[in-house]
């Protein structure tokens, strides 16, 4: 009974699947950038280089199903192996990118970390790979800006801001929110691919 009470408080959002493939692909790329920091310390480890390109293969028209939900908890698995907090992050990275698919059509702000956690624990990543250089990681969410899509930007305003908490990732999170919803597109949004 309780979950149907705090169900009915919370409004939906209007998500189709065209947002969920943008904001897949939003995610994949800002995790694929720093694939390289996990492989440097796991050059034998595929799983989350596997998440993301099941996150690129949904973005480009696949299912949203087993192979996504599957390759996400393979690249946390593989962050637990990681040695480094760098490749951790990375790892985390790519387990967002395949998880950005199952964005909820909620409106809650914890959604935000579905839409935007990919590109804060790549940036998170940057930063410990520069001995913790809090300017590099919000260098990287400059990048992750650019990468943003009309779409992605529409979707993530659909929802509230980022929730407080999280630490340091959950503060890249707030930064690339602002960020983002700071952006004005002149032209009309368009549901092309």
């Amino acid at each position: 009974m309780e979950d149907e009470t705090m169900t009915a408080d919370v409004r939906e959002i209007a998500l189709s699947t065209q947002d969920l493939r943008e904001v897949a692909a939003f995610a994949a790329a800002c995790a694929e950038a720093v694939l390289e920091i996990f492989e440097a310390d796991q050059p034998d480890d595929s799983r989350p280089r596997d998440a993301v390109g099941a996150a690129w293969e949904f973005a480009r028209g696949g299912e949203r199903g087993k192979t996504l939900r599957d390759t996400a908890w393979a690249a946390l698995k593989a962050a637990k192996s990681a040695h480094t907090a760098a490749a951790r992050e990375a790892a985390w990275a790519a387990m967002s990118a395949a998880g950005a698919a199952y964005l909820h059509p909620l409106a809650k702000a914890t959604q935000v970390k579905h839409i935007l956690g990919a590109a804060a624990h790549a940036a998170r990543a940057v930063e410990l790979v520069a001995d913790d250089d809090r300017s590099v990681g919000v260098g990287h969410l400059e990048q992750a800006v650019s990468r943003a899509t009309p779409l992605v930007v529409d979707v993530l305003k659909r929802f509230p801001a980022a929730p407080s908490g999280g630490g340091r990732v959950g503060e890249l999170v707030r930064v690339l929110d602002a960020d983002l919803r700071s952006l004005s597109f002149a032209a009309s949004r368009s549901g092309g691919a």
